[in-house]
C-alpha cells in the first residue's frame, strides 16, 4: 500500500471586502507594516487616501509623454527640413532652409506624437486590455464596497485574514 502525498495548500492569498474607507486604509497600513507588499486595491471611486497609503510612486507614462513629443518635434522639423531640399523653391532671395516655417509643424506633431504616445503608455503601463476579470474581483467592488487583496505563502495568508478581519472587513475569503 502506497503512502498518499502530503496535501500542499493551495492559498495563495486573501481579499477582504470593506464597507468604508477608514477599515480598507487600516487593513493597508496593517499588512505593509508586516511585510505585505504585493497588495491589490479596489475601489468603487478613485481616493486619494488610498494613493497616499499605497506609496506607489509617480506614474511612468510621463516618460512616454516627453519622449513622443520628441520624437514628433524631430519629425516635424526633418519633414520640413526634407522636403525643402528635395524640392528647393527659392522665393524672395530667402534661405531654401529657414526653421522657422516649419515651428508650426514641429509644435503640432509635438503634441499629437505626445498624446498618442501618452494613451500606448497608459495601456501598456495598466497591462490593457484584460480579456479575464482579476483575480479576488467582486462586483461590489464596482457598486459600493472597497477591497484589499494580500499575496503570499499559506502562513502569510493566515496573518493577512487575521488583520483583516481586526480592521473590520465584512467579509475575507481565500483567493
Amino acid at each position: 500500500m502506497m503512502a498518499s502525498p502530503p496535501v500542499m495548500s493551495t492559498r495563495s492569498g486573501a481579499i477582504g471586502i470593506f464597507g468604508d474607507l477608514d477599515g480598507l486604509i487600516l487593513a493597508i497600513k496593517e499588512l505593509k507594516s508586516k511585510g505585505f507588499t504585493n497588495l491589490t486595491v479596489y475601489s468603487p471611486v478613485p481616493r486619494h487616501e488610498i494613493d497616499e497609503v499605497m506609496d506607489q510612486g509617480v506614474s511612468p507614462v510621463r516618460r512616454f509623454t516627453f519622449i513622443g513629443g520628441i520624437i514628433g518635434c524631430l519629425t516635424g522639423f526633418g519633414i520640413g527640413i526634407g522636403m525643402s531640399y528635395d524640392w528647393e523653391l527659392i522665393v524672395g532671395g530667402k534661405p531654401i532652409n529657414s526653421l522657422l516655417i516649419y515651428v508650426v509643424l514641429g509644435f503640432e506633431l509635438t503634441i499629437l506624437f505626445g498624446a498618442l504616445s501618452t494613451v500606448l503608455g497608459m495601456f501598456l503601463n495598466s497591462r490593457l486590455p484584460k480579456l479575464r476579470l482579476a483575480i479576488g474581483y467582486d462586483p461590489r467592488f464596482s457598486d459600493d464596497k472597497f477591497g484589499v487583496m494580500a499575496m503570499g505563502g499559506p502562513a502569510q495568508v493566515g496573518n493577512a485574514e487575521q488583520i483583516m478581519r481586526a480592521a473590520g472587513a465584512e467579509e475575507v475569503r481565500d483567493v
